[in-house]
């Protein structure tokens, strides 16, 4: 008696993620569905609205993005600090929007909560197997924000071109931590300075961020911003330079 056909295990995976999908609530702010329907005449004294839409950013860098924030539709290649990651959840879902985040075992989501994410909208999948792509595909399908970490993995074009497509198509921002060609913006990050840190004493009450944007297109747009935390409570700010204590004192002497 020969064995039973074999039942391939990540087309399991991907099927229990399109049965959680279709639990999920129809998507805040989403492109609408369009209907046929008979033209109405153009009215020449009124502008017609822009249709447009973006996803919320942390304010700080909502001054470096063309729009103010994720256009819908597009596709966002990001690097370096693992709190940019979290802000843009934490922005997402904290305005009701539905996210996931594919493939980032490491993700603070207690920081992403202290920015003000609401977990009850994310969906966490840190381990996706031999192909994240796939499962990052199906989730495009049904949320506002899929953030998606390939590692070193390599997708091929083809996969990359079906995805973005289904992406833009159903305008869900796919943010993605790797090599993807052809992206719309690149977001980077990098730890510039830990503050409350003394000479071997104190606690780090924030950290100051390099941030640089760069639309497809444009040169980069530059940006230092502080995420500084208060009884659980983690804010985004333009930073500030710090002035040197010789330059206060000088400035102080003046004043009086």
């Amino acid at each position: 008696m020969g064995a039973g056909p074999t039942v391939d295990p990540r087309a399991d995976r991907i099927e229990q993620l399109r049965r959680r999908m279709d639990a999920i609530p129809a998507r805040s702010a989403g492109p609408p569905r369009l209907t046929p329907v008979e033209p109405a005449a153009p009215d020449p004294a009124r502008t017609p609205p822009s249709s447009l839409r973006t996803l919320p950013v942390p304010a700080p860098l909502a001054q470096l993005l063309p729009h103010g924030g994720l256009v819908r539709g597009s596709v966002v290649q990001i690097a370096g600090a693992a709190s940019l990651k979290a802000g843009l959840i934490a922005s997402v879902t904290g305005a009701g929007g539905w996210a996931a985040v594919v493939g980032c075992p490491d993700l603070g989501l207690l920081a992403a909560a202290e920015m003000g994410a609401d977990l009850s909208r994310c969906a966490v999948i840190p381990n996706p197997g031999e192909d994240p792509v796939a499962v990052a595909a199906v989730l495009v399908d049904g949320l506002d924000l899929v953030v998606l970490s390939l590692g070193d993995l390599n997708a091929p074009p083809s996969r990359v071109r079906a995805v973005t497509a289904r992406a833009r198509r159903n305008g869900t921002v796919l943010v993605v931590d790797g090599q993807w060609p052809n992206v719309d913006l690149r977001l980077g990050a990098k730890v510039s300075r830990y503050k409350g840190l003394g000479r071997a004493h104190g606690r780090v009450t924030g950290i100051d961020l390099d941030v640089e944007a760069t639309p497809r297109g444009q040169l980069p747009h530059r940006a230092q911003v502080t995420i500084s935390g208060s009884r659980g409570v983690a804010a985004w700010t333009t930073a500030e330079a710090e002035v040197p204590a010789s330059h206060r004192e000088s400035t102080l002497r003046i004043a009086q």
